[in-house]
């Protein structure tokens, strides 16, 4: 006689790596709102006034800038938590980049931009991943370039995102540097 085994259904999938996934018949969303909760009161932004861009593009981060240094801990610890929440958040994305880059000794000028992020998440922390569940299987990309838009360094930025159908399915960013190149007339 063969084994019979039972399988029963675990229940609906709510949570998965940090992620709230929230599952209906037209689709699925994902968020992370619990996480930027929880952040916001980690870092004592829960009171703090919303705004409604995370950077405003006229901001200038430097290595060497002016402003006194900050606690490296605590700085590294809001971008850690920030660079977690892309996995949901794209919109923060590019920005979270920049701020990561000043860990080895942030001042108070990057610190203020980390939180500036923090506010943000506050006013949108509402925001999901939708997934219906009726799509096409078109595949589209998207890529934009800043040609150097970033002065300190002269590197350019592109960021590039692809949709399956409507789905969102990766994002990202890079960095490459410009090169220079003269032309000489004989």
């Amino acid at each position: 006689m063969g084994s019979e085994f039972e399988m029963s259904m675990m229940g609906e999938l709510n949570f998965f790596l940090g992620l709230q996934v929230k599952q209906t018949s037209k689709g699925t969303m994902i968020s992370q709102q619990k996480y930027i909760k929880e952040l916001l009161k980690r870092f004592e932004m829960e009171s703090s006034k919303t705004i409604d861009t995370p950077i405003a593009t006229a901001t200038c981060l430097h290595m060497d800038g002016p402003g006194f240094p900050v606690n490296e801990i605590m700085y590294r610890g809001i971008i850690g938590s920030l660079l977690y929440l892309t996995t949901s958040r794209p919109d923060i994305m590019f920005n979270v980049g920049l701020c990561a880059r000043f860990q080895s000794s942030p001042n108070k000028y990057h610190l203020k931009a980390a939180k500036k992020i923090l506010r943000y998440l506050k006013e949108i922390r509402d925001l999901v991943l939708y997934y219906p569940s009726r799509n096409n299987f078109d595949l589209i990309g998207y890529i934009d370039v800043d040609y150097a838009g970033y002065l300190v360094y002269r590197k350019r930025t592109s960021g590039m995102t692809h949709f399956l159908g409507a789905c969102l399915i990766s994002w990202g960013t890079k960095q490459t540097k410009l090169c220079s190149i003269f032309y000489c007339r004989s």
